[in-house]
């Protein structure tokens, strides 16, 4: 099969992952082109529409419009930097990463666990995300869907809410008129490429439609109320009227499957994660 890696529109830090994308799928004997709408399957860095990679929605769209299957690169969640998530046809829930009812072995590897759930908090955290995402589409504008979250907060919960804007998608809210509603701004980590502080403590509750928060919390043991499209999806909650009784399920299948998720550079140079799906 011909692939074709689009090597031009990634991040600052994609060029050492893609390089092992290359050498993993000529190691399983495919064919692989660099930058050419001539190939079977095309590979993107992400879904952000915006600055290097605005370019890759030209190239989403063309290889949709032929029936053809895209490979998405996508930073990870579980080693930042470290990880990758790989899979068909779209990012977070919307992507296919391959079989599912996976054993333990990969969540052993990476010291993946789950901390006991939290029955205590303070604050709801809603955590904003970018616009400009493929995994927005259909959703309201920014500001119009954080101030809706709100009110149905509100309709059953007096806590406080606080805000965490995406670092790279700054909103501005009126909240003058919202008693107990705050906002935090992400400080990146010194000395990281792009790691950025993620403070629980004391939270009740995290809402995050469709991104890496809603993982975060549910790894910490803190009750995540997400959209249809989050990998936490299956062990989150989606029903704001149960924001003070919140589902805590079991949460083992689920952590052992998304523990393949993502992959290591090494293992994509191998060709660990493409031997799992089906193009």
């Amino acid at each position: 099969m011909k692939f074709s890696v689009f090597t031009d529109f990634g991040s600052l830090n994609s060029v050492p992952v893609f390089n092992a994308v290359i050498k993993g799928l000529l190691k399983l004997e495919h064919e692989v082109v660099v930058n050419s709408l001539d190939a079977d399957v095309a590979v993107i860095w992400s879904l952000l529409w915006h600055g290097r990679m605005e370019p890759n929605k030209r190239i989403w769209q063309e290889f949709h419009r032929q029936n053809k299957k895209v490979l998405v690169i996508e930073v990870g969640n579980i080693k930042r930097n470290i990880t990758w998530k790989v899979g068909i046809n779209g990012i977070n829930r919307k992507a296919d990463f391959g079989q599912m009812g996976n054993g333990p072995d990969r969540a052993n590897k990476f010291n993946l666990k789950y901390s006991p759930w939290r029955t205590a908090g303070d604050h709801i955290l809603i955590c904003s995300q970018h616009d400009k995402s493929e995994q927005w589409k259909d959703m309201p504008p920014l500001n119009q869907y954080l101030h809706e979250t709100i009110d149905k907060i509100r309709e059953h919960s007096k806590r406080k809410i606080i805000i965490r804007t995406h670092p790279r998608c700054p909103v501005q809210l009126n909240l003058k008129h919202e008693s107990q509603v705050g906002m935090q701004v992400p400080k990146q980590i010194k000395d990281s490429y792009d790691d950025f502080d993620f403070d629980l403590t004391n939270c009740w509750a995290v809402v995050s439609e469709s991104s890496n928060p809603g993982i975060t919390a549910v790894l910490n043991g803190i009750p995540a109320f997400v959209g249809k499209d989050s990998l936490a999806y299956d062990v989150g909650n989606t029903d704001f009227s149960h924001i003070e009784d919140p589902k805590m399920p079991d949460r083992q299948q689920w952590l052992q499957d998304y523990a393949y998720t993502e992959w290591t550079t090494e293992e994509i140079a191998e060709g660990l994660p493409f031997s799992r799906l089906t193009f």
